[in-house]
């Protein structure tokens, strides 16, 4: 949506100052006074004090909505009785949630971080509102979190049992550790997934700082970081794997632990990485998770969204019914609670979107990943992303025999934002906008912030950048994504968006259809088990329960879809 400002129009040729306006004394002895006269001038002087005094109190008004904030503009508009052509017109704002729904919590200092209250400018009015149990359980582990956060008592006397290598039994606070791992958009879904698992089992969760999270997100508790102390005894997690002596699988195969298992050790460590094995999976059996209560601090590596599966757990089905009775707004919910741009970050977003977005009557966002091991641009790449936006009515069509086309009434401009690591599929769409008319006569542009020619995930200014780009693609209109893309994932997630989803090419061969719509904005789990805990045998896992199927862009894959869809 397009930035308001506040206007202040002031057309006053006839009106005078009422401060300056001089009215005269004719002293009693003149003779041929006229009363009359007198009687006009001060009716005229009362007029004008009367249009002055309404003008003052709408500017104030004015200047105490600036200062509330957030807002769509209204105007009104004051007449003179002397001429509909003196109008005094003022733009004022009516306040728009900045909590989101209650879902973000008014307990920050704004300045530390732009985006965490101005994002709202941005985008159009969620239609989906977080439930009340959602914003109360929030409220809930923000407390916990400031309790047993980093240097806390309870924190400090947990540490001493982990450096001891002896479980006491029961602790004041337990603790998930996410290792910072894989790709940002990985990165961005596992937290989130984390921070979930720390909500359904009142676990407090800290993040792994790895190169760059302090650079790219703002703190999201207020009253208590989620960051990993530098100091933490256990900071080696490119250690961390499969044959990891505290890795839970590992433990399961060697009969070194059980369900049953009276004492447990101090952490342990969960595999949930893409290549997990059968006794990784049992994470997410009910069974496992009654060991795990007994376990003060769990650390976890993943690069996959797992969140379906946790509907699938027993134990966590009526919480997660209550936090989310519409299925397909976790990470809509999570991740605008989770993750808001540093203001590093925040300065590139809007920038680029006051500059090339803002303006437009509609923004389309286009995000191509390729899965190739050969650089791009591919053709059929470029065939595919225009037989999708041109069948579904995403882009307007040119017509290549005429030089120009007059529109009839006025013209409505289309904003495309494309990203990829490649600038050719832009150019290529650019040229076709700028070297033919469309046939209904839209004024297009196509805008690419950055092509960085190959993920380098390990870069500072390579991360802020994509980081600002998945954001700007979420404050699109219309999103046309691609299949198996974490990046896109994010962007449709944040925004609330049920993209059209390019289907992945076989043997550089456009796909014909070349695109789905979405059926849901949730992100899809690229590496779900396929097994009945309490069967112990394998099933379809995607066909348990109506809200959890498989994805549409990735066939073994799972999802999570809201019920009214089906």
């Amino acid at each position: 949506m397009d930035m308001k400002r506040f206007r202040t129009q002031v057309y006053s040729s006839k009106l005078t100052d009422p401060a300056n306006a001089i009215v005269s004394r004719v002293p009693e002895r003149k003779i041929g006074f006229n009363m009359m006269k007198l009687m006009g001038i001060l009716a005229a002087g009362l007029m004008v004090s009367s249009v002055f005094f309404t003008a003052s109190v709408i500017y104030r008004d004015l200047a105490s909505d600036r200062v509330r904030g957030f807002a769509e503009a209204r105007v009104f508009e004051v007449k003179t009785e002397e001429g509909l052509e003196d109008i005094i017109s003022h733009a004022v704002e009516a306040p728009k949630d900045k909590l989101l729904g209650g879902l973000l919590a008014d307990e920050f200092d704004e300045g530390s971080c732009l985006s965490r209250f101005q994002s709202v400018l941005f985008r159009k009015a969620a239609p989906h509102k977080p439930s009340s149990y959602l914003v109360s359980r929030l409220r809930r582990y923000e407390s916990l979190h400031r309790r047993c956060g980093a240097y806390t008592e309870s924190y400090n006397r947990t540490l001493e049992q982990l450096k001891s290598g002896q479980s006491t039994g029961t602790t004041d606070c337990n603790y998930v550790v996410w290792i910072s791992f894989s790709g940002l958009g990985n990165r961005i879904l596992t937290l989130a997934s984390a921070f979930l698992y720390a909500l359904l089992t009142n676990r407090v969760l800290l993040v792994d700082r790895g190169t760059d999270m302090t650079d790219l997100f703002c703190e999201p508790f207020p009253g208590a970081s989620w960051l990993l102390p530098l100091e933490f005894p256990l900071n080696q997690f490119s250690s961390f794997n499969q044959e990891h002596p505290h890795c839970y699988g590992n433990m399961l195969k060697n009969n070194v632990i059980n369900s049953s298992t009276g004492s447990v050790p101090p952490f342990l460590y969960l595999h949930l990485v893409h290549d997990y094995n059968d006794h990784d999976k049992l994470f997410f059996c009910d069974q496992d998770q009654s060991l795990f209560q007994k376990v003060p601090w769990l650390i976890m590596k993943t690069d996959n969204y797992f969140v379906p599966s946790l509907f699938l757990v027993p134990s966590f089905e009526q919480e997660l019914s209550n936090l989310f009775p519409n299925k397909e707004t976790v990470f809509h919910h999570l991740g605008r609670y989770l993750f808001h741009p540093s203001n590093a970050v925040w300065g590139l977003i809007t920038r680029y979107y006051q500059a090339y977005l803002s303006k437009a009557d509609e923004r389309v966002g286009i995000q191509i990943r390729v899965f190739d091991t050969d650089t791009g641009p591919f053709q059929h790449v470029l065939d595919q992303i225009l037989s999708c936006s041109l069948r579904e009515k995403v882009l307007p069509e040119v017509d290549v025999q005429k030089p120009i086309i007059r529109p009839s009434g006025n013209q409505r401009s289309i904003a495309i934002l494309m990203t990829s690591l490649s600038s050719g599929y832009f150019e290529k769409v650019r040229n076709m906008y700028w070297e033919h008319p469309t046939v209904t006569g839209e004024v297009v542009s196509v805008y690419q912030p950055s092509h960085e020619e190959y993920q380098q995930a390990e870069k500072q200014m390579h991360n802020r950048k994509a980081w600002a780009e998945m954001y700007l693609l979420s404050l699109t209109d219309v999103l046309v994504t691609s299949s198996w893309s974490t990046f896109g994932y994010v962007a449709q997630g944040l925004g609330g968006l049920k993209p059209w989803i390019l289907y992945k090419p076989e043997n550089r061969t456009a796909p014909d259809p070349p695109c789905h719509r979405a059926m849901s904005m949730e992100p899809c789990f690229h590496a779900p088990p396929f097994y009945d805990c309490k069967a112990k045998s394998g099933v379809d896992t995607g066909a348990l329960v109506p809200h959890v199927r498989h994805c549409e862009d990735m066939s073994w894959g799972l999802k999570l879809f809201d019920l009214d869809q089906f």
